[in-house]
């Protein structure tokens, strides 16, 4: 019997090619199909920062086949959380929605040494939206 997802997540950063595509790729594999997930960026990259793919492969985590998605009104529309990672002016607001920014540090241009500690704050953020969507559903 299939159940549908408890709710839907919208990572969003400038390129979509670093921290939403970890946070996408977390989100995933740690809540499975219970939560709906989507990234996007406003100024999508041509691919998905190789330092970010290498740290998420050490974490047992493959993002290597995600690819850089331009940010739409349509997947925000869709999403009860929508997730601002350095998104800047860019983002368009809609009421009703869970808005929440998260300050991270951009892996543009940095090697996997650097983007390690990134990716170990984007999994702590995970784990405690998992928590907070499930707290929610037993509300």
């Amino acid at each position: 019997m299939s159940t549908a997802p408890l709710a839907s997540v919208l990572f969003v950063c400038v390129h979509n090619a670093g921290r939403s595509q970890m946070a996408a790729g977390f989100l995933s594999h740690l809540a499975g199909d219970r939560i709906e997930v989507r990234s996007a960026g406003s100024i999508p990259g041509d691919q998905v920062n190789p330092a970010a793919v290498e740290a998420m492969q050490e974490a047992g985590v493959d993002i290597a086949d995600a690819k850089p998605k331009v940010l739409t009104s349509e997947a925000i529309q869709a999403s009860d959380y929508v997730i601002t990672m350095g998104c800047g002016d860019a983002c368009p607001v809609f009421p009703g929605k869970k808005y929440l920014d998260w300050a991270l540090e951009d892996p543009a241009g940095k090697g996997v040494e650097s983007v390690r500690p990134i990716r170990d704050e984007i999994k702590t953020r995970i784990e405690a939206l998992i928590a907070e969507i499930d707290a929610k559903q037993e509300a």
